[in-house]
């Protein structure tokens, strides 16, 4: 028996998938049969197990309807549970994946001897899932044995519990946490690294042997080295889900900036009338010395209003270069994530520039809060529009 590798990844979070609601092109139907149930639990019921309680001990404290959750998942999603995982604007999401499977399909393929090993090894890994893991409350969890090779796909809430507020919740940092992985971006990584390791005793147990997974020049990553790889993907993954909320955030200012008018009321509530004399218009002293002091402070805001509008125009050029970088920034991680699924390893030369992509997110994270505080200080630009439009009216009143 070759030695094997154990392939641990964040999955797609795809119930329909996992649950064979429709049949893929890399599915074989007439094997479908074969593939093993361990947990089949409709999303909303488990949300109404696990914090329906908690909910309920909630809103009994509180004075104010309008505190009160009468629904958590809405609460959480703004939208009913779905098939799917959904994010939340918190970067919450309504359920996790985890995708487990030994060996690849040239060296544990379905229907040989060394897979049915490494079914054996599945089957006892997922016996001991929740147990090890007692705040991922698993509500969904398959084995598929109609594709190429056996795997796992584990979906999961997380539950993390909390002296204020809402008592009990969907929340993975506080779970792993309490399950003592500690705090921070690593904690993800090191339940994974703990997971990768009794997945790797019972393989050893069965008597596959696995192999560290390979670099492309052929020295090993230390067990620790591929969790911190995998986690720098999820990373990037966030990141980039950050820059677009931003982004939008952004759009969304410069949008409301340009649609907001402010009528001067003291200019539209004079009062005129013609002369005796002639077509001229009289007005009332008090009503004269308002139009000329408006007309004074327009005159006197002209310099200001020209500057606010250049440094608006210029706030949405630079957001349009950092739309533009997005791109580029998106179409490299999808380059970057194809590489590392097609190849399943690192040269030392892409972990090089790895590290130069982090910073520069980084840097473009930065800008984008710049470019927003900006943009803020830029909402008097709707003064521009209030002047364009007094000056249209005063013209008119005046003549």
């Amino acid at each position: 028996m070759c030695q094997k590798t154990i392939s641990m990844c964040q999955g797609k979070g795809s119930l329909s998938h996992n649950n064979r609601a429709f049949a893929a092109k890399n599915i074989d139907s007439s094997r479908t049969a074969d593939n093993i149930t361990f947990v089949h639990q409709n999303l909303r019921d488990a949300y109404d197990i696990l914090f329906s309680d908690a909910v309920e001990r909630y809103n009994v404290r509180q004075k104010r309807n309008d505190r009160r959750i009468p629904d958590y998942f809405q609460h959480l999603f703004s939208r009913e549970p779905s098939a799917s995982v959904i994010t939340g604007i918190n970067k919450q999401k309504s359920f996790y994946e985890d995708l487990v499977q030994v060996g690849t399909k040239d060296d544990t393929g379905v229907g040989t001897p060394d897979a049915e090993i490494a079914v054996a090894c599945l089957r006892e890994y997922m016996g001991g899932f929740s147990e090890r893991n007692p705040n991922f409350y698993v509500f969904n969890a398959v084995m598929h044995l109609d594709e190429a090779t056996p795997h796992l796909h584990i979906d999961y809430i997380p539950v993390g519990h909390f002296d204020r507020g809402l008592d009990t919740r969907n929340a993975m940092a506080k779970a792993l946490e309490e399950m003592g992985y500690g705090k921070g971006a690593n904690a993800i990584n090191r339940w994974r690294l703990a997971e990768w390791k009794v997945l790797h005793q019972i393989c050893t147990a069965h008597g596959i042997e696995i192999s560290e997974p390979k670099k492309s020049r052929g020295y090993s990553y230390t067990t620790g080295e591929y969790g911190e790889h995998q986690d720098r993907i999820r990373q990037l993954e966030e990141e980039k889900a950050q820059i677009i909320t931003e982004k939008e955030e952004i759009n969304a200012a410069l949008e409301k900036a340009a649609k907001k008018h402010v009528k001067l009321k003291e200019i539209d509530s004079v009062v005129t009338g013609k002369t005796v004399f002639g077509g001229k218009i009289t007005v009332s002293k008090e009503d004269w010395e308002n139009v000329t002091a408006l007309a004074k402070k327009e005159v006197i805001s002209q310099k200001q209003t020209k500057k606010l509008c250049r440094e608006r125009d210029e706030a949405i050029q630079e957001r349009n270069a950092l739309k533009a970088r997005l791109d580029a920034v998106s179409s490299e991680l999808a380059d970057y994530k194809k590489k590392e699924e097609d190849r399943r390893h690192f040269s030392r030369d892409k972990l090089k520039a790895e590290s130069k992509r982090i910073s520069r997110e980084e840097e473009l994270s930065r800008e984008l809060k710049k470019v927003k505080a900006f943009i803020s200080a830029c909402g008097l630009s709707s003064d521009y529009q209030q002047f364009r439009y007094n000056s249209t009216i005063k013209s008119k009143n005046l003549e």
